[in-house]
């Protein structure tokens, strides 16, 4: 058995600076409710998204108790980056960043500048449990909250808004096509095989167009009729394990006081018909558009995901 998760730890920065809690009793506050949530899910590896500070990670892992090993990516612009806090070994380190080779760069802004790589990088780990080894990869695409030049989070008009989201909307898809380039390379067609998870806050809901590109080739996502037919799509398919949430418990943001489920685990062919329980974990409040209302709140503005896999 081994239990995997996903989780957006919501700037975890140490206290001071301009992201993190402003004292060290709300910085406390945080890490005591984020350890709180990983003791009761008891994780045997978590990807991390928004990790600020790398020595916060390492307290809230001793606050967490036990062993835990972390790994993590290079940060953004402010400072955020993907990784993994892991209670098994974790070796096969890979960070993915640069989009694929026929991927054009994407406008980002009105001043017409462009990119061709993630904002933030992913990156992959391999784990040995019970005699497999289990590649995960650990992502954060372009959020949905838009920000607008000059660091504003309200538009000065319609326009702006949506030509903002046009350009977001365009990253996170570009993001999401270099994720699903990443895991078709490392399923090398043998996902019957090669047992692989994608984790991550995607910042968009199960059936958005760029979560469902991660998928791979459509007709067999869990409870559909195709689901259980061999397909020769099953090699580089990927499963969203997003259905096998109890629904009242399918969400894992609150945002204007809807919930949303954006935090995403996909498994290959190997791993889906191991998959025992998916669950999500305590907390979320509602958030709006002006994440720094929330700067010394504790937890996380997000609800953790976690899967329990039989592999025996």
């Amino acid at each position: 058995m081994i239990a995997i998760g996903t989780w957006n730890l919501e700037n975890l920065f140490q206290p001071g600076g301009e992201a993190g809690p402003r004292t060290r009793d709300a910085y406390e506050a945080k890490l005591a409710a984020l350890a709180r949530t990983i003791q009761s899910l008891e994780p045997d590896v978590l990807a991390v998204q928004e990790v600020g500070d790398p020595d916060a990670l390492r307290e809230l892992a001793d606050r967490a108790g036990g062993d835990w090993e972390i790994e993590l990516a290079e940060p953004d612009t402010r400072g955020i980056r993907v990784g993994f806090l892991s209670r098994l070994a974790l070796a096969g380190l890979e960070e993915v960043a640069e989009f694929p080779g026929r991927l054009a760069p994407v406008q980002v802004d009105d001043d017409g500048r462009t990119t061709g790589r993630m904002g933030r990088p992913a990156l992959k780990s391999v784990v040995r449990t019970g005699g497999l080894d289990v590649t995960l990869v650990s992502c954060h695409l372009k959020s949905k909250l838009l920000t607008f030049p000059g660091g504003r989070f309200a538009p000065r008009d319609e326009d702006e808004r949506a030509r903002f989201a046009v350009y977001a909307l365009g990253r996170r898809a570009a993001e999401a096509a270099t994720v699903r380039e990443f895991a078709t390379r490392l399923l090398d067609g043998e996902g019957r095989r090669r047992a692989l998870a994608v984790l991550g806050d995607l910042n968009d809901e199960q059936y958005a167009a760029t979560t469902t590109l991660l998928q791979g080739p459509p007709g067999s996502e869990l409870h559909t009729p195709g689901f259980d037919r061999d397909d020769r799509g099953d090699g580089a398919r990927l499963w969203n394990l997003a259905p096998l949430i109890e629904e009242k418990h399918r969400f894992s943001r609150t945002y204007q006081g809807r919930r949303e489920l954006i935090d995403h685990i996909l498994v290959s062919h190997r791993l889906v018909g191991s998959v025992s329980a998916v669950v999500t974990g305590e907390g979320g409040d509602s958030v709006t558009d002006d994440p720094g209302e929330r700067r010394d709140a504790p937890g996380s503005d997000h609800r953790p995901v976690l899967a329990r896999l039989d592999l025996g």
